[in-house]
């Protein structure tokens, strides 16, 4: 069984892997995508907190300076569900 899974990286010269998100559901990277978009254009910082365990600031100034990639990965869940298994019946 696969799933597509949409990942993100923002990389800065100077300050290196700001950003590496991999989302599972295609709404949300598309929000998150139109998020990072309207930060750049409107010169606004990039500024997102999930409301539990996910937050981050990027300075405008810092993000349009780095470099924005994305992708889509097939993941196959049956193959990660037995290596996890395998992993807990080595220990």
């Amino acid at each position: 069984m696969n799933k597509l899974v949409y990942n993100i990286r923002i990389i800065n010269e100077n300050f290196g892997n700001l950003l590496e998100e991999t989302f599972v559901d295609k709404t949300q990277f598309k929000l998150f995508l139109k998020m990072v978009h309207v930060s750049i254009e409107m010169n606004e910082d990039l500024t997102f907190f999930n409301g539990e365990d996910f937050f981050v600031h990027i300075p405008n100034k810092i993000l349009k300076e780095s470099i924005i990639v994305t992708k889509t990965n097939e993941l196959n869940i049956i193959d990660q569900i037995r290596s996890k298994i395998e992993a807990l019946t080595t220990k």
